[in-house]
């Protein structure tokens, strides 16, 4: 093979400080599942988050193993609840403005902001690039790829939503983090995974992170969406 054949084209995940840390790790555990390269950029806010959230503290000289603590808790916090393999993530420091996806000419996917706060979103409306995350959503934006924004925060002032708008009409996909409860949702983690299964919808990534609509009312009330079998892109460790 030529060095073409092989060149890695990760996703780019960003996490920003808002509330909403286990909605990322499912989307995390789902890319993995899914076999996809992930490049990973924690903001310094959300490190509070992550703390406050899971009592992890989130290290650059130790982020693979943090990173795999974090991944393994379920939403309800018990750790241990996913088997999880990060071979192939690519961890860049907040405050690195030389990494890679500060870059256009980085390869990449295409980059997902789960959870997104307001003042992140303001940032990337307004093409700030004060951290390597935000620069990064504005590389994305720039060369036309996918940028799936998964907005954390209610109430939305006018203001907040006016960077919304701006950047949908800039081609990004604004995505609430909105769960919803026609999927029979009966635990913490079903209604997390419907939030970042509608975030890979929105990538174009393959998942069965919840049970689609098929057009049948009272369908969710004949199980669960957790009955029976481990979710395809967060496998249990029982």
């Amino acid at each position: 093979m030529n060095a073409g054949d092989t060149q890695r084209r990760p996703w780019i995940v960003g996490v920003s400080g808002a509330s909403g840390t286990p909605y990322a790790a499912s989307v995390l555990r789902a890319l993995l599942a899914a076999g996809e390269s992930l490049d990973l950029v924690v903001s310094r806010a959300s490190r509070l988050t992550l703390l406050d959230e899971t009592g992890i503290s989130f290290r650059d000289a130790h982020w693979r193993e943090d990173l795999a603590e974090w991944l393994a808790r379920g939403a309800d916090g018990k750790p241990g609840t996913f088997a999880v393999r990060t071979d192939d993530v690519r961890y860049w420091a907040a405050g690195d403005l030389a990494a890679g996806p500060s870059s256009g000419s980085y390869p990449s996917k295409g980059m997902l902001i789960v959870p997104a706060s307001t003042a992140c979103v303001a940032g990337v409306a307004l093409g700030l690039s004060k951290d390597l995350l935000q620069r990064s959503a504005s590389v994305t934006l720039k060369e036309g790829r996918r940028l799936v924004v998964c907005v954390r925060e209610t109430p939305l002032n006018g203001q907040t939503l006016k960077h919304l708008v701006g950047l949908d009409e800039a081609g990004a996909v604004v995505l609430p983090a909105s769960p919803a409860f026609y999927a029979g949702a009966t635990h913490i983690q079903d209604l997390v995974d419907f939030v970042a299964g509608r975030v890979l919808d929105a990538a174009g990534v393959p998942h069965s992170l919840y049970r689609r609509w098929e057009g049948e009312l009272g369908s969710s009330r004949e199980g669960s969406s957790r009955a029976g079998s481990s979710r395809a892109g967060s496998s249990r460790a029982d």
